[in-house]
């Protein structure tokens, strides 16, 4: 069950866009993209700053469709997302102290998606640390402080976050020590996300119901992007966050709010977008693979095909 009820007209205006992504990029495979896109008809009050409480909020019918939804897909720096927000409930809750140093590393990590900031952020919500491995009894405690994050994604009881794994850091050139034994000798112990999971996640920031008002506020100015960032050479190799994603593909007029995350085999990007003519929504599109992942077209084409379909 869905907290958005499927909607045959964005089902076939999906489905036409998905059909001419295939056609344009034929390496795409059809298990190497997940989706999920709702729309915000009036009068849903979204991006108002918390004008209504978060009971409000999931009252409100929200159109939307999925495309393998609900599939358990590594989401690279997306990760980033569930700690910033897990950070804004501690600080709200007093579990953690306000500093100058911590609003830097969440400002970092969310603008620039840097993982070494990320890397305080993950610290700070579970009281563990990097380092060499420990010994049995040690690391029993360190794993379960480290699961915290995903105890509390638990406590919400959102049923698109059942499956979701987010007790990782991310990394540039992998873990080591301790971490690397926590990840799995397989990786089995990595993040993974759905791109359900990332939509209510997303909702609840852009309605003002996640934590409080004020902090989905503070989340929200951290999520806003400069789209003339785009006008960099699609091949360029310069990773901002819109060159390459979702934002490449709107017109210039529009605004945007998003986190992107890229690996060597992924590419993913989850975005509120508003356009000037049309009603607001969200985008969630995961693509996996090497060579996906380094191509900076898909992205902006699907983004591009459906801000116009909607038109």
């Amino acid at each position: 069950m869905h907290f958005y009820q499927s909607d045959p007209n964005l089902t076939t205006l999906a489905e036409q866009a998905l059909a001419d992504i295939w056609t344009e990029f034929p390496d795409l495979n059809r298990e190497q993209i997940a989706i999920t896109w709702l729309v915000y008809d009036r009068p849903i009050p979204v991006n108002t700053g918390g004008a209504i409480t978060a009971d409000e909020l999931w009252k409100y019918p929200v159109r939307g469709f999925n495309y393998r939804g609900s599939e358990r897909i590594y989401p690279a720096s997306i990760a980033k997302l569930f700690y910033l927000l897990a950070m804004q409930e501690w600080l709200q809750q007093g579990m953690a102290e306000p500093s100058a140093e911590l609003d830097r590393a969440m400002r970092d990590m969310i603008v620039d998606s840097s993982n070494d900031a990320t890397s305080l952020v993950v610290d700070t919500l579970t009281g563990t640390t990097s380092g060499p491995e420990l010994s049995p009894g040690p690391f029993t405690t360190w794993k379960a402080q480290r699961n915290l994050i995903n105890r509390y994604y638990q406590s919400l009881r959102w049923s698109e976050l059942d499956s979701i794994n987010i007790n990782q850091k991310t990394w540039s050139d992998g873990p080591y020590g301790r971490e690397r034994i926590f990840v799995g000798e397989m990786r089995e112990n990595r993040n993974m996300l759905t791109t359900d999971a990332v939509a209510r996640l997303m909702h609840s920031i852009i309605g003002g119901a996640a934590v409080s008002g004020d902090r989905s506020s503070q989340m929200m100015k951290l999520l806003q992007r400069d789209l003339s960032l785009a006008t960099i050479t699609p091949d360029s190799g310069e990773e901002n966050q819109v060159n390459g994603f979702l934002g490449a593909g709107l017109p210039p007029e529009s605004q945007i709010w998003s986190k992107a995350g890229w690996t060597s085999q992924a590419r993913h990007d989850a975005a509120y977008i508003e356009l000037p003519d049309r009603s607001p929504y969200l985008l969630i599109v995961f693509t996996e693979g090497t060579a996906n992942s380094q191509n900076r077209h898909i992205l902006p084409t699907i983004s591009e095909r459906l801000a116009t379909l909607m038109s």
